[in-house]
Parts: structure tokens; C-alpha cells; sequence
């Protein structure tokens, strides 16, 4: 398990790595936030969480990663191994980022139908008497 200020340090590592033009227009930054963070409307079952967000309303364009749910799903690899999933989720978030300000909604739409089938597998595995089972990350 890392501690909330080693993660916070290892996201300002990757954070680096990426083209200071990718930050354009991202006037809230990049948060750290100590909680985790579920979907909302998900059905109970299975441990699902939400490892980061991208932004946009009256207090600007920002990207939000939880560390609660990183520690949750991720607190028990190795630095190497939980830095590629930082830098994976920052990338996710910065795609969101540069697709709204290019009107995009690629992203979006293809998260929303991962979402759906996630809720889908759910719904069959209840109608066979299973229980979600494992844990996932959006």
C-alpha cells in the first residue's frame, strides 16, 4: 500500500511526461483526491470504481484521480506496475480533455457502451443466480 503523498509524487512524475500543450485550457489542473470514488447508478455487486474524471463546469477544465480507488484495485503492486496504471488513467483523462475542446465525443460514447455492458454482464449474471464477482475500474 503507498501512501497518499508517494502517489501524489508519482502523478506529478508522469504528469511531466506529458506535452505542456496537452494542459492548454486545463485551468483546475490535476487533483489528487484521497477517496475513492463508485460509479453512481451501478447495480450492487462486484467492486467497481472509478479511478479518475475529467471536468468541465463553473469552476473550469480539470482532471480528478482517486487515490482510494487506486489503492483499492492497485494498492498491493509494485511502484513499476501501479505508475503504468497512473499513467494509463492521466492518459484516459487528457484523451477526454483534448477531445472537448476539439468538440469530440469519441471517449465518451465509447465509455457509456462499456458502462452498459458492464451493466449487461451484471443483469445476466443475476438472472443465473451468480453475484458480481471481481473487481473493475472505469
Amino acid at each position: 500500500m503507498f501512501r497518499f503523498e508517494e502517489v501524489g509524487e508519482m502523478l506529478d512524475e508522469i504528469a511531466e511526461r506529458f506535452p505542456k500543450e496537452f494542459y492548454d485550457e486545463l485551468n483546475g489542473g490535476i487533483l489528487l483526491l484521497r477517496g475513492q470514488k463508485r460509479p453512481d447508478n451501478y447495480p450492487p455487486g462486484g467492486s467497481v470504481y472509478v479511478m479518475g474524471q475529467y471536468c468541465r463546469d463553473q469552476m473550469g477544465r480539470y482532471i480528478k484521480i482517486y487515490y482510494g480507488s487506486f489503492m483499492a484495485l492497485y494498492g498491493d503492486l509494485d511502484r513499476e506496475a501501479l505508475m503504468q496504471e497512473l499513467y494509463d488513467t492521466l492518459a484516459h483523462e487528457f484523451t477526454h480533455h483534448m477531445e472537448g475542446r476539439a468538440g469530440e465525443r469519441g471517449l465518451e460514447i465509447k465509455d457509456a457502451l462499456e458502462r452498459e455492458a458492464y451493466i449487461d454482464r451484471w443483469n445476466e449474471r443475476r438472472q443465473k443466480g451468480g453475484q458480481g464477482n471481481g473487481d473493475e475500474e472505469l
